[in-house]
């Protein structure tokens, strides 16, 4: 035995650390979202037998208006979210300045990511309320009336989304400031004897080296968006008449208030194909720009 593992130690060393992680994202991860799958061709209301009834939620799921609803509020969030890795970096250079009072403005940025996303709910719902809120104020002080945007069909998913887009720019900041701290000062000093300066500097230079980094950013962004949820809960339960509900809010209210677990598994196992997708696609890309640099 102890032959065996002096000849392969180099392999069996890593693959017993990776195991541990293996075994762990197969249970949480593989096996629950093969058993969501398996539910959601059923008809079951969490409680009794499951009935078998095949593709059936599926058909139902696409000939469903609501699904759409929340299938484009999704591509909002999305969209709106990918707005955070440019935001994050941006307020990462400006406090990795050597300037007296960083400490304190890097606290300060910091502060929404240690906030639970139902505290910041419960805080943007007062700052977008009509009466007493902090936006009707900012309105009433150029002599203009803010609009309840809660509750506007129009505009209830952006004021949820721009809410959650504060803590995720501040967790893209604490990335991008991870990544400065490491960046190589001997290219960093090579760049600026050959006359690069600003723009150049951070395109050829500083950016580079941030790959990994934004990597992470714009994957870990993309998956919160996708599965946002507690900020819909929070601020408005998908209301106003069903304008802000998403995919996993959809999911939520299938399963626990109208106790239909396998049509709330059809919407878990939609959510999870669109993300598998999205990951593809991104990683391949992401793979391809490595082997062409």
């Amino acid at each position: 035995m102890a032959r065996f593992w002096r000849r392969h130690r180099d392999r069996l060393t890593p693959t017993l650390f990776i195991l541990p992680g293996v075994l762990l994202f197969g249970v949480v991860i593989v096996a629950s979202s093969t058993q969501s799958l398996w539910v959601s061709l059923h008809d079951w209301d969490g409680m009794g037998p499951m009935t078998w009834i095949g593709l059936d939620n599926y058909r139902e799921l696409f000939a469903d208006p609501q699904f759409f609803v929340s299938l484009k509020n999704n591509v909002i969030w999305l969209l709106v979210f990918m707005l955070a890795p440019p935001l994050g970096l941006a307020i990462a250079l400006l406090l990795n300045q050597q300037i007296a009072g960083m400490r304190i403005a890097k606290s300060l940025f910091f502060i929404p990511l240690v906030l639970a996303p139902v505290a910041v709910g419960v805080v943007f719902t007062w700052v977008y309320t009509p009466t007493l809120g902090l936006l009707p104020i900012l309105f009433q002080a150029v002599g203009a009336t803010a609009p309840a945007l809660l509750s506007d069909e129009n505009f209830v998913t952006f004021a949820v989304v721009f809410a959650a887009l504060w803590p995720q720019v501040s967790f893209c900041m604490v990335l991008y400031l991870a990544g400065l701290n490491n960046l190589s000062e001997d290219l960093i000093g090579a760049g600026r004897v050959d006359g690069a300066t600003g723009w150049r500097l951070l395109r050829h230079i500083v950016l580079p080296q941030l790959t990994q980094v934004s990597f992470i950013a714009i994957a870990v962004t993309a998956i919160g968006a996708l599965r946002s949820f507690d900020m819909v809960s929070v601020m408005t339960q998908g209301g106003p008449f069903g304008s802000s509900e998403v995919l996993a809010y959809q999911m939520y209210e299938q399963s626990i208030f109208s106790y239909r677990f396998g049509y709330g598994a059809a919407i878990a196992s939609v959510l999870l194909a669109i993300m598998l997708v999205f990951i593809a696609w991104y990683v391949s890309r992401v793979l391809r720009a490595e082997r062409t640099a």
